[in-house]
């Protein structure tokens, strides 16, 4: 509700819809401190508790906008804003939400790059309270997708992916699993398995088991379709790295 009334009143006061945006995010961020309150004071019904601890409760459009602004945050990290990367990421929900859904969140998120400078602890604090670890983990995967659509991650831009992780109490081998399936550099397949260049081949079969069980399309079936496939890629990632010590250390 604060919300929508900050949207309004912010169009109201500055005629711009930029207006309505800041509006529309200041009303947000009352809105949820009003629902901490409420529920230190224990004014919450039964059902709305239930709601509340789930960890998926976000709404669609909630999702929508801070994954947006967490896609700003990396593509304005190396001070600049990338033609490439914007079409990336429009590319990336008009193949998920449709095109005209996809159209009205783009024109939000160009205005939220434009405009407005955005609090990455906010942001991914609140994704991190509203998400399962499992979708956090897609979401990374996306992050690093748009840093890098232009065929170049730098280190800015890994920087502050590194930052969101940190919100998102990512675990650092996780991390390190996922940034390593967008480099192609020396012992990567280590990294995207989470092991250790000493690993034995057994150690290493074992750790094969381990991360295509955590990626597997079949385990991931409660998330959302466009997520699912950032997990269909990162299952390719640890075969492909799999199959590639496989090749160099000649086991089966």
């Amino acid at each position: 509700m604060f919300k929508w009334i900050g949207a309004i009143a912010g169009y109201i006061l500055t005629k711009r819809f930029y207006g309505a945006m800041m509006g529309y995010f200041v009303g947000y961020f009352i809105e949820q401190l009003y629902t901490k309150a409420s529920l230190d004071k224990g004014k919450f019904t039964s059902s709305q508790r239930a709601n509340t601890q789930s960890p998926n409760n976000v709404s669609p459009r909630d999702f929508e906008l801070n994954l947006l602004s967490l896609a700003s945050m990396v593509i304005k990290a190396d001070g600049k804003i990338n033609q490439v990367e914007l079409d990336y990421v429009r590319r990336y929900f008009v193949a998920n939400y449709g095109k005209d859904r996809a159209n009205a969140t783009f024109r939000t998120f160009n205005e939220v790059i434009k405009k407005r400078e955005i609090n990455t602890a906010r942001i991914a604090t609140y994704i991190a309270q509203h998400t399962r670890y499992e979708s956090r983990l897609q979401i990374l995967h996306f992050l690093f997708g748009i840093a890098n659509s232009d065929g170049h991650i730098s280190a800015n831009e890994s920087q502050k992916i590194n930052e969101i992780s940190g919100f998102f109490r990512i675990h650092f081998k996780d991390f390190e699993s996922i940034k390593a399936m967008f480099f192609k550099e020396a012992g990567n397949a280590y990294k995207i398995l989470e092991i250790e260049k000493t690993a034995t081949d057994s150690e290493i079969k074992k750790a094969y088991r381990t991360m295509a069980k955590k990626y597997h399309p079949d385990k991931l079936q409660h998330l959302p379709e466009h997520l699912q496939k950032g997990a269909e890629e990162k299952f390719r990632s640890v075969q492909e790295a799999y199959e590639k010590l496989q090749k160099e250390r000649g086991f089966k």
